[in-house]
């Protein structure tokens, strides 16, 4: 006769709660497949082998339900469970991207504390709250498509990027202290350089680009000497209102729409 375990048996071999042993077997998902006498549960050796495939599936981020879907098919189906793999795979990809965006935060923000000097916890409280209002214009839906092209771009194009931003704001500080007008060649060789900067990091799908464009303009009308401060604080060589300026010198010239 072949062996049978007990629930707690089963659980302490297994790794899997009682509790969860029950659930699984209220829902059918794994239930027991023999009863002894007095009612308890009997597990045979197809359970067990039913209950690892169970947790397999589950540590490969499939819901109970999809389980279930799989399990009733049968090992032959594989096209059920490839299908749902894929989608996975691609939930897991946006996970991956959302994750490779908060730790770029969380990594600016570690930078910050790590600087020369650190800064006053208003300062830094600010800063939190200016991330937060920025992401909570956009929608999960541009935030994966922003994350995904600066995965795309790979870290060091996007450091690229950013040091020759700041070359160009340096450039156009001093043409701004010089009084260079807006329409001259020079102020705006430099904001078409500004624009196209900001297109390589455009996710090439218009609607979206559009959106986050709009939500871009919306957060500098409503913070825009907020950012200002912020990012003087972070350059060290920018007074509080330069950088309003800078952006209102780039409009004139043509660089930004």
């Amino acid at each position: 006769m072949s062996e049978r375990w007990s629930i707690g048996d089963l659980a302490k071999a297994s790794g899997v709660t009682i509790r969860t042993l029950y659930y699984y077997d209220e829902i059918g998902l794994v239930p027991a497949s023999e009863r002894t006498g007095s009612g308890h549960r009997r597990y045979t050796e197809d359970d067990v082998r039913r209950l690892y495939r169970v947790r397999a599936l589950v540590q490969l981020g499939l819901s109970l339900d999809e389980v279930a879907t799989v399990l009733a098919r049968g090992a032959e189906d594989l096209a059920a469970l490839r299908a749902l793999l894929h989608a996975q795979l691609a939930d897991l990809d946006v996970k991956a991207r959302q994750l490779t965006e908060v730790r770029q935060r969380v990594q600016g923000l570690v930078e910050q504390l790590d600087g020369d000097t650190m800064p006053e916890p208003e300062r830094f409280l600010r800063t939190l709250e200016l991330t937060a209002q920025l992401y909570g214009q956009l929608s999960t839906e541009q935030r994966d498509a922003l994350a995904q092209r600066r995965a795309e771009l790979g870290d060091g194009t996007v450091e690229d990027l950013r040091s020759e931003w700041v070359t160009i704001v340096k450039e156009l500080k001093t043409h701004l202290a010089e009084g260079t007008p807006a329409e001259d060649p020079a102020v705006r060789d430099l904001a078409v350089r500004w624009q196209r900067i900001a297109q390589a990091f455009q996710t090439g799908q218009r609607h979206l680009d559009d959106q986050i464009q709009a939500a871009a303009g919306t957060f500098w009308q409503e913070h825009g000497t907020r950012v200002s401060e912020y990012v003087s604080d972070r350059a060290g060589w920018l007074a509080p209102g330069d950088m309003a300026d800078i952006v209102a010198y780039v409009q004139r010239a043509g660089g930004m729409s």
